[in-house]
C-alpha cells in the first residue's frame, strides 16, 4: 500500500470509531447518570426486595435477590460488591453462588446494555424479557441439576474480593471518564483489527468455519465476526460494530435481531466467567451451562421466528 493509502485507512478508521464511540456513549452517559441516581435514592433496594421470592425458587435465600438487582441494573462489579456485604452472614455453598452466577451473566448491565440492542434495531422488550426471563430459566435449571445430583454442595470459596469501596461522586465521575477512554481505545483497535483481517482474508476463512453453526442459530456469515467480538469480549464491543453495520445496510434485520440475541445471552465469555469463577461459582456450570443453554435457546428462537411473518418481525421484534 503507498503512504496515502495507509493515511486514508487510518482516517477512515479513526472516523468510523469516533461515530461508533459516540453512538454508544449517546446511550451510556444519560443511563449511567439515572442508575447513580437509583443507587442514592435506593431504588436499587426496592427491586432486590422484590426479587426475593424469585431467589427462594432457585434455592437462594431471598437477600440475594439484592445481588441480582444490583448487577442487573449497575453491572456485575456492582453486584459482587453487594454479594461480598451478605456473604460472611449468609455464606453459600458452590451450588449457590453457580446458579446465583448464571443469574447474573445472563441478565446484568441492562440498561445499557438494552439501550445498544435498541440501537441496533431490537425492541426493548424483547430483549428484557430474554435476558430477565433467560437468566431466572437458567438458574432454575442448574439448581434442579445440583439438587437432584447432589453436585456442589459444598461450602463456596472466595478467591477474590473488590476490598474497600469508594462512594463518593468524584471517584464516579473519574471511574466513568476511566470506561469511556477505554471503549474508544478498545473499539479503534477492533476496527483495525477487521481491516487487518479483512485484507489478509483470515475473515473469509473465519466466516466459512464458523458457518455451519451460526447458521442453526440463523446468524448468516457476514454478522459472523461481530457476534464472535460480542460472544468473547462484551455486547458493547460487538454491540457497537453491530450497530455500525446495521445503520449501514449491510446486515439484514434478522441477522440483527439473532445477532443482538445471541450475545445477549452470551456475551464476554471470558472476562466475566473468570469473575464469577473468583466469588466461587463452578466453571463448568457458568461456562459450559450458559454456552449450552444460549444454544437451544437460539435454536428454538430461529424455529420460532420461522413461522412468524415479515410484516410481524417488523412491527413487534425490530425497530
Amino acid at each position: 500500500m503507498t503512504r496515502n493509502a495507509i493515511l486514508q485507512e487510518i482516517k477512515d478508521i479513526a472516523r468510523d470509531a469516533v461515530r461508533t464511540t459516540v453512538t454508544l456513549l449517546k446511550i451510556m452517559i444519560p443511563v449511567s447518570i439515572a442508575v447513580k441516581i437509583f443507587q442514592e435514592t435506593g431504588l436499587i433496594d426496592t427491586v432486590g426486595s422484590a426479587l426475593a421470592p424469585v431467589m427462594e425458587m432457585v434455592g437462594l435465600p431471598g437477600g440475594y435477590g439484592l445481588v441480582w438487582a444490583t448487577a442487573m441494573i449497575t453491572n456485575i462489579y456492582g453486584g459482587m460488591v453487594v454479594f461480598f456485604s451478605l456473604v460472611a452472614e449468609s455464606p453459600l455453598t458452590v451450588a449457590q453462588v453457580t446458579v446465583l452466577g448464571a443469574m447474573i451473566l445472563v441478565a446484568h448491565t441492562l440498561p445499557v446494555e438494552v439501550g445498544i440492542a435498541r440501537e441496533a434495531g431490537v425492541h426493548v422488550w424483547f430483549t428484557l424479557l430474554l435476558r430477565i426471563l433467560g437468566g431466572f430459566v437458567l438458574g432454575g435449571i442448574l439448581h434442579v441439576i445440583f439438587t437432584l445430583g447432589d453436585l456442589y454442595d459444598t461450602p463456596a470459596v472466595l478467591l477474590w474480593s473488590p476490598g474497600v469501596r469508594d462512594d463518593s461522586f468524584l471517584f464516579w465521575v473519574a471511574g466513568q471518564a476511566k470506561t469511556y477512554v477505554m471503549i474508544f481505545i478498545i473499539i479503534t483497535l477492533l476496527l483495525l483489527l477487521m481491516r487487518i483481517l479483512k485484507k489478509t482474508g483470515v475473515l473469509s476463512r473465519v466466516n466459512m468455519l464458523l458457518e455451519p453453526v451460526l447458521h442453526t442459530l440463523g446468524i448468516g456469515k457476514d454478522a459472523a465476526p461481530l457476534a464472535m467480538i460480542g460472544l468473547t469480549m462484551g455486547l458493547a464491543y460487538g454491540g457497537g460494530l453491530i450497530i455500525k453495520e446495521a445503520k449501514s445496510g449491510f446486515l439484514g434485520k434478522r441477522d440483527v435481531f439473532l445477532s443482538v440475541s445471541l450475545m445477549g445471552l452470551s456475551h464476554s465469555l471470558i472476562e466475566d466467567t473468570l469473575l464469577l469463577v473468583a466469588i466461587g461459582a463452578s466453571l463448568m456450570g457458568i461456562l459450559v451451562g450458559r454456552i449450552v443453554f444460549t444454544f437451544l435457546v437460539m435454536v428454538q428462537l430461529v424455529r420460532c421466528l420461522r413461522h412468524v411473518s415479515t410484516p410481524v418481525f417488523d412491527r413487534f421484534f425490530v425497530r
